[in-house]
C-alpha cells in the first residue's frame, strides 16, 4: 500500500496522539481479537485490518519509531525517503515483522513453535498458573524542548520543570500505611491473572485488581491510594550535545515516570525543536547566511565582513562578482553529531541595486552606461543571441 494512502496510525488504533503506550497496548488488544484471521476465516477484509494493526502498534509502541512516525509520517519508514531525511533515519527501520508475531507478544504467547492456532495458549489447560509480572513499570514521558541554532551549534545544557509521577514519601513508594501488610489477591488467587471469554476465545489477562502481583495492599497508602506514587513538580538537568537539529531526540534514563509500588521509572524523552535564526539558515551540517554588497563592490570587488556564529570574519569579493554567488567558509558550520567532522559555512552575496538616485548619481551612472558595449555584460549578450528568434 502507497505510503500516501496509508490511514493514520493512531486512527488505526483508535488512540489520541498523545497515548500512553498501556493506552495503545489495551486498544491493540481489543482490536487484534476482533480482526484476528482465526475468528474470521475467509475474510480478507478483517485480515488486512488485522495486519494495519500490527503495523500500527508496531511502529508506535517502539519510542524512537513513534518519534520518526511523529515527525515524518509514513515516509519515516519509506526506504526511499529515509535516505534523505536526517531525522528519520533515528526511526529504525522500514520493515515490520509479521502481524502474528505482534499479536503473540502483546497477548504473552511465547514464540516458539508448535504449531496449531495462536489462540491454543488462551484455552483452558495447558500449563498452569499465569506468569507474575510484578509492579508496573513507570510510563515514558515526552518533552518539548525549544533551543535556538546557537545552542544546536554549540551544545548547552537545559534545566527541564515539568510535573510527572513520583514516589509517594509517606508510605515510600510501596503503596501501604505503615504496619498493613500485602494479602493475597481474591481476584486471581495470587496468580496475577485471569481468565475471561472473549466470543470463541477464552483469554488470560493481568489481574485489574493486583496488576499482575498476586498480592494486595490489605490498607492502602492515603496519601497515593495504593499506587506508591503521587504527581509532583520536578527539575532534571539534561546536556544538549553540539550538532543537534530539529527532530532528534535525547533519552534521559530513570527521568520519566515513577514506576507503581516500587517498580523501575520510566525514561524521558526530550525532543528538539531548533527556533528560525534571523540570519542564518541550516542544510544539515552546513550553515548558510545571504550578504547584500554594493554593486560597485561586486563589478569592482575588494573585501567585505560577515558574521558568522563564532565572531566576524573577511572574504574577498573577486571583481565582476554575480548576485547570488556563494563563497564558503571552511569549518564553520556545524558539528556532526556522530563525530563526522564539521561543516562549513555557505555565503552568498546579493547585489544590491541603488535606489532614490539624486541628480549628480543618475548623471554619473548615465555617463557609465554609455561607455558601455556588449562585452561589458556578456551574459546579456549570450542570452539575448539566442532568444532573438523570439522577439521576430
Amino acid at each position: 500500500m502507497a505510503a500516501s494512502k496509508k490511514r493514520d496510525y493512531y486512527e488505526v488504533l483508535g488512540v489520541e496522539r498523545d497515548a500512553t503506550p498501556e493506552q495503545m497496548k489495551k486498544a491493540y488488544r481489543k482490536l487484534a481479537v476482533q480482526y484476528h484471521p482465526d475468528k474470521n476465516p475467509g475474510n480478507k477484509e478483517a485480515e488486512e485490518q488485522f495486519k494495519e494493526l500490527g503495523e500500527a502498534y508496531e511502529a508506535l509502541n517502539d519510542p524512537q519509531k513513534r518519534a520518526a512516525y511523529d515527525q515524518y509520517g509514513h515516509a519515516a519508514f519509506d526506504p526511499r525517503m529515509r535516505a534523505g531525511a536526517g531525522g528519520a533515519r533515528g526511526g529504525g527501520g522500514g520493515g515490520f515483522h509479521d502481524p502474528g508475531d505482534i499479536f503473540r507478544e502483546v497477548f504473552g504467547g511465547g514464540g516458539g513453535g508448535g504449531g496449531g492456532s495462536i489462540f491454543e495458549q488462551f484455552f483452558g489447560g495447558g500449563g498452569g498458573g499465569g506468569d507474575d509480572e510484578g509492579p508496573t513499570q513507570g510510563e515514558n514521558l515526552r518533552y518539548d524542548l525549544e533551543i535556538t541554532l546557537e545552542e544546536a551549534v554549540t551544545g548547552t545544557e537545559k534545566e527541564l520543570n515539568f510535573s510527572k509521577p513520583m514516589r509517594c514519601e509517606p508510605c515510600s513508594g510501596g503503596g501501604a500505611e505503615k504496619g498493613s501488610k500485602t494479602v493475597t489477591c481474591q481476584t486471581c488467587g495470587g496468580r496475577g491473572q485471569v481468565t475471561r471469554n472473549a466470543g470463541i476465545i477464552m483469554m488470560r489477562q493481568t489481574c485489574p485488581r493486583c496488576s499482575g502481583a498476586g498480592k494486595v495492599i490489605e490498607r492502602p497508602c492515603r496519601t497515593c491510594s495504593g499506587e506508591g506514587r503521587v504527581n509532583q513538580k520536578t527539575s532534571v538537568r539534561i546536556r544538549i550535545p553540539a550538532g543537534v537539529d530539529t527532530g532528534v531526540r535525547l533519552r534521559s534514563s530513570g527521568n520519566g515516570a515513577a514506576g507503581v509500588r516500587g517498580a523501575p521509572n520510566g525514561d524521558l524523552h526530550v525532543m528538539i525543536h531548533v527556533q528560525e535564526h534571523e540570519i542564518f539558515g541550516r542544510n544539515g551540517r552546513d550553515l548558510t547566511c545571504e550578504v547584500p554588497i554594493r554593486f560597485v563592490q561586486a563589478a569592482l570587488g575588494g573585501e567585505i565582513d560577515i558574521p558568522t556564529l563564532t565572531g566576524k570574519a573577511r572574504i574577498a569579493i573577486p571583481s565582476g562578482t554575480q548576485s547570488g554567488s556563494t563563497f564558503r567558509l571552511k569549518t564553520r558550520g556545524v558539528k556532526d553529531l556522530q563525530g563526522g567532522g564539521q561543516g562549513d559555512l555557505l555565503v552568498t552575496v546579493r547585489a544590491e541595486i541603488p535606489q532614490r538616485l539624486n541628480a549628480a548619481q543618475r548623471a554619473k551612472l548615465e555617463e557609465f552606461a554609455a561607455l558601455c558595449d556588449e562585452n561589458v555584460n556578456p551574459q546579456s549578450k549570450g542570452f539575448f543571441e539566442k532568444a532573438r528568434a523570439f522577439f521576430k
